[in-house]
């Protein structure tokens, strides 16, 4: 029932409430980012959702476009603006997910929405991920988000879609507000965004 229906309920209702309270921050960030990235304000790309259904993430864009000299992207370190390692600092980048929320691609909380070209370098278990819609935050993001290996968050991924109740969400709602307050677990030890995901 919680899974089927008031979920989904909860899912609008949150993301409608939250996208009016931010709705002032969404506009200047949009405006900074817009100065800093040459008119680019948004990220979108296609993730696989839930039963891999490709859909179109939206995110505030963080990083500008600068290429070497061979015309490849930089490193991520090297073309994350200021403005920018602000606004994933304060996960202020996630806030257009509140679109994705809203047309149904997404919910509130959930396994998050990974790169297309992990698909096939997932084992079952780990595809088992996919069962249930991504989301903004989730089990895996409370408890190490970019801090812990690929393995272990998709063992969280696993156990979210095994456990999800309501009790549950509520937990990871109130843990992701106390993680964002303290800004923990943005980056992974290594990298200034999580390492690519190469297979088990």
């Amino acid at each position: 029932m919680y899974k089927l229906f008031i979920k989904r309920v909860l899912d609008i209702l949150v993301a409608s409430i939250i996208l009016v309270m931010v709705s002032p921050i969404f506009i200047v960030v949009f405006i900074l980012l817009s100065f800093a990235n040459n008119g680019k304000a948004f990220f979108v790309q296609k993730r696989p959702g839930k039963n891999e259904k490709v859909f179109e993430i939206i995110k505030f864009k963080s990083m500008n476009d600068k290429k070497d000299a061979s015309g490849n992207l930089l490193p991520d370190a090297d073309r994350i603006t200021p403005v920018g390692s602000f606004v994933r600092k304060t996960s202020l980048d996630e806030i257009p997910q509140l679109l994705n929320v809203l047309k149904g691609d997404m919910s509130m909380i959930g396994p998050r929405p990974l790169l297309i070209a992990y698909l096939n370098l997932y084992s079952e278990e780990q595809k088992r991920r996919h069962d249930i819609k991504p989301g903004i935050t989730g089990w895996a993001q409370v408890n190490g988000r970019n801090a812990i290996s690929w393995q272990k968050k998709f063992e969280y991924d696993v156990w979210y879609v095994d456990n999800c109740s309501l009790w549950v969400d509520i937990k990871i709602f109130w843990m992701t507000f106390m993680k964002v307050l303290k800004r923990d677990d943005v980056s992974s030890t290594t990298h200034a965004t999580m390492e690519t995901f190469t297979g088990n």
